[in-house]
């Protein structure tokens, strides 16, 4: 059975192996070891709650309880653009008027904003390729929502997600090529690797102050504004079913956009019910997201769960996987 835990210093070797199936864009994996071993001692302090809260920085590891294997990875960071600012650019449409020739002109344009400073964002989430079906994408995406809900005081009340942005067949970035290179002049694996190993001065540095219209972009990068990647696109549609929108911004080196939500009205969040664990023959019951309801020793899993009022009927073996017994409170996605 698959279920979601968090990470642990031990998960390194683990880690870094899907870094490297994840492939070029994926910034929150980057393919270095000292930055993956930072984020899992981070992950370990913000699960013991000894970090501040709004530096917290949560990972989550799918593992397949027969073989021991991890499957997967999704994080949950309490707060962007709380140490650094985290920049986007938002898609404007700016109006100019002249009066001498009675002509109005809409131009769209990128502007360098900071706006999501403080927002608690959802992301990193990666499966191995023979895992996309089944499932167990929905189980790990979800499992995020399952931890912010459990203790909703450690997030924000506005949630995002970055998706990854386009890459063409030959694996170049046509955002990247005809926009963002031309104001950092790195190559753009180099650039994407200093985002997660530096503090990001560099951004801070190099990224335009002034507007970009986009009409004197080329065809390809404008095209790629907002495009998500082939591999992103299951991860947009289980957002979109969670409430999440676009919100106008894109990543500043791909291109992707990003997505943002109400905390409180992330269906996955709205549908779920805490209720007090009964150890037992769910019978015919169907199977349903469950977790625990504190970040501290989080679980989650797909079980079956009969639900009856405030108490939950389940598996003596799924309560194990859990880490409940009876007369804990659990929380269970109806």
């Amino acid at each position: 059975m698959l279920f979601v835990r968090p990470a642990v210093i031990a998960d390194l070797d683990a880690l870094m192996e899907l870094a490297i199936l994840s492939g070029r864009g994926f910034t929150s994996l980057p393919e270095d070891e000292a930055t993956l071993l930072a984020r899992l001692t981070l992950s370990e302090q913000s699960f013991a709650g000894t970090v501040p809260t709004r530096e917290a920085w949560y990972t989550l590891m799918l593992e397949d309880s027969e073989t021991g294997r991890v499957e997967g990875l999704c994080g949950v960071r309490a707060g962007v653009g709380v140490g650094r600012p985290h920049f986007s650019f938002r898609v404007m449409t700016l109006a100019q008027f002249s009066s001498a020739i009675a002509t109005r002109f809409d131009h769209q344009a990128l502007v360098l904003v900071n706006e999501c400073a403080g927002w608690t964002e959802v992301g990193s989430l990666y499966l191995r390729p023979e895992r996309r079906s089944g499932g167990a994408g929905s189980l790990l995406a979800r499992s995020r929502y399952m931890l912010i809900g459990a203790e909703k005081s450690r997030f924000a009340e506005t949630v995002m997600a970055e998706l990854r942005g386009y890459f063409a067949p030959d694996g170049t970035c046509p955002f990247w090529e005809g926009v963002a290179s031309k104001f950092f002049r790195l190559p753009f694996d180099q650039a994407d690797h200093m985002v997660m190993s530096t503090d990001g001065q560099f951004i801070l540095d190099l990224a335009p102050r002034h507007p970009i219209y986009v009409e004197l972009i080329d065809e390809a990068a404008r095209d790629a504004i907002g495009k998500v990647h082939v591999e992103g696109q299951a991860a947009r549609a289980m957002l979109e079913q969670e409430g999440f929108r676009g919100s106008g911004l894109i990543d500043i080196f791909d291109g992707g956009p990003t997505y943002s939500a109400p905390r409180d009205s992330i269906t996955t969040i709205e549908r779920t019910r805490r209720c007090t664990v009964a150890i037992g023959d769910p019978g015919e019951a169907e199977e349903a997201i469950a977790s625990t309801d504190s970040a501290t020793g989080f679980r989650a899993a797909r079980v079956a769960v009969a639900v009856d009022g405030e108490r939950a009927l389940i598996r003596a073996s799924d309560a194990d996987l859990l880490g409940l017994k009876a007369g804990d409170v659990m929380r269970v996605r109806l």
